[in-house]
């Protein structure tokens, strides 16, 4: 890429109460908006965040994971320290299937895929990550698409790993940046207020039954 200008990021996180898709004695599940950290910023000024929202309301919520501040969609907090045990587990052990929905730039030829692709930060225009073959961490994301019209192509993702940017990353390798994306995406027209990215489906086993259990939140666009 030609570009390394990150663009400046202004944090003006959007308002109204949060939406729990589930809870119960151990875990509490949110459907994120687009645009609010999952957890404080490192600079001043980005205190405000979905925990810290949650703990005002559940003060037992406990981090287990995260998404991007711009990508939207499920999100699941623990209550217990052993809940949290167990869930981190589950996503480090990649029993946790996560599902995607975006739309990208550009119609995709093919029906589904994979990319296989190491990926590591790009420490001169961090945050921003790259494929790397000598540095990076094995990064997986199967895809399929669902839909496509004249200039965009909507499709589910699939990651078996948990890379930074992994998603938007790995779209960019195939030539088709996610609308919206204002770090991957700068040499595309910008048509969308915000990143086309949505967490739909969580499936992992629930800390106390150990049953398997799905959550699910309504695509926004």
């Amino acid at each position: 890429m030609t570009k390394s200008a990150i663009p400046d990021f202004s944090y003006d996180p959007p308002t109204g109460p949060l939406v729990v898709l589930y809870e119960d004695r151990h875990i509490i599940v949110i459907d994120k908006p687009a645009g609010l950290l999952s957890v404080p910023g490192k600079l001043a000024g980005r205190e405000d965040c979905l925990v810290s929202r949650l703990q005002a309301e559940r003060w037992d919520a406990l981090v287990v994971h995260r998404l991007d501040c711009d990508t939207s969609g499920v999100i699941i907090f623990a209550r217990t320290k052993t809940a949290q045990g167990f869930l981190g587990q589950e996503f480090e052990k990649r029993r946790a299937q996560k599902t995607y929905t975006a739309r990208v730039h550009g119609v995709m030829a093919a029906d589904s895929g994979h990319v296989d692709l190491p990926l590591c930060v790009d420490w001169p225009n961090r945050p921003r990550q790259m494929v790397s073959h000598e540095m990076g961490k094995p990064a997986r994301t199967d895809w399929h698409v669902i839909g496509r019209s004249a200039d965009e192509t909507r499709v589910s993702l699939h990651p078996l790993t948990g890379r930074s940017h992994q998603l938007r990353v790995h779209m960019l390798s195939l030539g088709h940046p996610i609308v919206g994306d204002q770090i991957y995406a700068t040499d595309y027209p910008r048509l969308a207020p915000r990143l086309m990215l949505h967490a739909t489906e969580l499936t992992l086993h629930h800390p106390e039954t150990k049953a398997p259990i799905s959550f699910h939140a309504p695509i926004p666009f």
